[in-house]
């Protein structure tokens, strides 16, 4: 059963809308853009002729985009349609959403199509616990580009906001007024991107290059497919539902700053894309007989941050495996323990069964010799 939501992802970074694609996040449900814990868009609402549209069919081609055909007035059986909109969007280290108007009428028709646009920077632990935000706010029209911006101290996260078509930019959105000739259609881009301190890509500027594609995103998802075990039988179901399973377990995929590009399984979309100890354990766990490698990656990565010294804040101790670490304002100002925040009673003995079960199943022992230290230590 659908509940209303259409939701795009990349990693950590992705959009979780309604179903026309429209965005009006109240502060305590998880609907925007967001990337790296933070939310980039609160506020994305599509409107044509000073109407809301409304949603006539979704597509969601893959995990990292869709397709959403909407209508400025409630579709009703006798009721011929004069205007639609397509909305193909797109996630993949920023947000990218083709916007296409088409006159359906025999005759020319004038539009007013406007975007609303803000943005609360909210950390998604203060959606689930609202509170006041500590920093500042400020709105910026540069370059018939909308820059939104938040700023506490040395944290700093901007939403910027582009058309390939020249928009009327304000300080709440992008207006443009069309003249569609009989059945003509119109289509701008609109890009969206994160950025932090000094107006950077924000992945680029934690990790030190940006984040993928839509078209690097397809390749990893083909090539993922393509090396894991094929299945051959009789059902055509069973053969549907492998592959579409395959492509679930693809899109937890998260690639942490450390991890070089390889990537371990996320907990879950939208409150825990994230590194998680245990439940990154236990996906790799059960994936070993069709993707081992993934166990592999989830080993290193979760020895990178094993516990070194005693941190009661974090409940941090000698040898101990990570629960959970975030990225947002919350964690930057420690308000929050997860820097990571190891308060967990079974990802440590998780990750010596881990340890255990990539052998049984790989017999790769030289990797397991290589972690003996950390073993141990847990």
């Amino acid at each position: 059963m659908s509940d209303g939501l259409v939701r795009l992802l990349d990693g950590n970074t992705f959009v979780v809308s309604e179903e026309t694609g429209d965005i009006d996040a109240s502060p305590t449900i998880p609907t925007g853009f967001f990337s790296f814990d933070t939310r980039f868009l609160s506020k994305w609402i599509l409107s044509i002729n000073d109407d809301r549209v409304n949603a006539l069919t979704v597509e969601e081609v893959e995990y990292f985009e869709s397709r959403m055909v909407v209508v400025p007035t409630l579709p009703a059986p006798l009721v011929d349609i004069g205007v639609s909109a397509i909305r193909d969007r797109s996630i993949g280290g920023s947000f990218t959403e083709q916007l296409t108007v088409i006159n359906h009428e025999p005759k020319p028709v004038d539009l007013r199509i406007r975007i609303d646009v803000d943005s609360d920077f909210a950390d998604l632990f203060e959606i689930k616990d609202v509170r006041n935000k500590s920093g500042t706010y400020y709105t910026q029209v540069d370059g018939g580009r909308l820059r939104l911006g938040y700023q506490r101290e040395a944290f700093c996260r901007e939403t910027l906001v582009s058309s390939t078509v020249p928009a009327r930019v304000d300080e709440q959105g992008l207006t443009y007024h069309v003249r569609l000739e009989p059945h003509g259609q119109w289509t701008t881009n609109l890009h969206v991107q994160a950025l932090g301190l000094g107006g950077r890509d924000l992945r680029e500027s934690l990790e030190g290059r940006p984040g993928r594609s839509r078209a690097q995103i397809r390749q990893d998802l083909a090539d993922w497919l393509a090396q894991a075990p094929r299945l051959t039988c009789d059902s055509p179901t069973l053969g549907m539902t492998y592959r579409r399973s395959l492509a679930d377990l693809s899109a937890l995929l998260y690639a942490p700053l450390t991890g070089g590009g390889h990537a371990i399984p996320a907990a879950g979309l939208p409150w825990f894309m994230a590194i998680f100890g245990r439940d990154s354990i236990l996906t790799s766990i059960q994936a070993l007989p069709f993707a081992p490698d993934l166990a592999a990656t989830t080993l290193h990565q979760l020895i990178v941050r094993q516990g070194a010294v005693l941190h009661d804040f974090r409940e941090e101790e000698p040898g101990k495996i990570l629960h959970e670490l975030r990225y947002g304002e919350t964690t930057a100002f420690e308000e929050q323990p997860h820097s990571p925040y190891y308060g967990s009673a079974d990802s440590t003995p998780l990750f010596v069964i881990l340890l255990d079960e990539y052998e049984r199943w790989t017999g790769d022992a030289t990797l397991v010799r290589s972690l003996e230290r950390a073993g141990r230590a847990a």
